[in-house]
């Protein structure tokens, strides 16, 4: 099969991103050749490209995608031709019109989930299971602040937490940001270039602060999220789209009250098959129930992946972004 996918010789801005014509063989043993019909963007994408992760090289781009299996190689169990499957990675190839991928990668897409849902979604539904019901444990009644409200992790977060009985409180950066999140269910919506964060957070907790704080910013929210969040409270820090946070005292955290902290990933969480499939059947269920539904923000022309790049970067996108092959 012809296909054409998206590569990288160096790390550098959104113009490294280049493509090439490629011939895919027949899938090898545990592998399946899929033809792709929606990728999904991520901030880990850019991450990848522009070197805050290290990465080899020349090497691919993308982790999100959904699409249908073309072929099928030996040893390839519970999956044939014509199913429609989604996939998060690891493997860096999603910039692609089609591509091979290790069966054990791959969800098989129920009925009421469409392609570009599972694309929009699947990476970050499932960092959103893991982040709430497995790393955070959040509970009902509690008040949790959400940095990025209106981003595309952001938005599954409120729904997510609202679903599980939780008070949210969102930050966004303009008016029409404030209204996703309101949307999607936020009590209450800070605009954190008009308002102090923390300090905010703290009058709407009666002074106490969140027990939990998502921040899937990084160094530039990091200040606020100590000060807003509760004694021996846990601050989730999940991304880096402000900077990654370094030389971190562990005495700041006693300052603020004992606190917690975690760098989680997704693969550390989805590692054991039994927790994948537990996870993504939790995802399945949250997506078809309607306690989680997608905002797909943009769509983009598979070959404008530089352009979607940079408006990721610049703020300029809201809910989920997909590339369309």
């Amino acid at each position: 099969m012809e296909a054409v996918e998206a590569f990288i010789e160096k790390q550098g801005g959104p113009d490294v991103i280049q493509w090439r014509s490629v011939t895919l063989g027949a899938p090898g043993s545990g592998e399946v050749l899929v033809r792709q019909t929606a990728v999904g963007l991520n901030y880990i994408d850019a991450y990848h490209r522009d070197g805050t992760y290290p990465v080899d090289l020349p090497g691919g781009l993308g982790l999100e995608a959904a699409g249908e299996i073309v072929a099928i190689g030996a040893d390839v169990h519970g999956l044939k031709p014509g199913d429609r499957v989604a996939t998060f990675g690891p493997r860096r190839t999603a910039y692609a019109t089609a591509r091979l991928v290790p069966a054990a990668a791959l969800f098989k897409l129920p009925a009421a989930i469409d392609d570009e849902t599972a694309a929009a979604a699947l990476l970050k539904a499932c960092t959103v299971e893991a982040l709430v019901e497995r790393c955070a444990r959040v509970e009902a009644g509690w008040p949790v602040l959400v940095h990025a409200a209106a981003g595309g992790v952001g938005l599954i977060l409120v729904q997510w937490l609202k679903a599980v009985g939780a008070t949210v409180i969102g930050t966004v950066s303009t008016a029409a940001k404030e209204q996703a999140a309101r949307d999607a269910g936020a009590d209450h919506v800070i605009r954190y270039r008009d308002e102090d964060v923390a300090a905010h957070v703290r009058e709407i907790t009666d002074g106490q602060g969140v027990p939990v704080t998502f921040d899937g910013i990084g160094m530039a929210t990091w200040a606020t999220s100590l000060k807003a969040t509760a004694r021996r409270g846990l601050i989730v820090s999940y991304g880096n789209a402000g900077g990654p946070v370094t030389g971190v005292n562990l005495g700041i955290l006693a300052q603020h009250g004992s606190q917690f902290v975690t760098r989680p990933t997704l693969f550390d969480y989805y590692l054991d098959p039994g927790e994948r499939a537990a996870g993504a059947a939790r995802v399945f269920e949250m997506l078809e129930s309607g306690a989680v539904a997608v905002t797909i923000g943009q769509r983009y022309p598979l070959r404008d992946a530089a352009r979607a790049h940079e408006d990721l970067e610049a703020g300029r996108t809201t809910g989920s972004t997909l590339l369309m092959p």
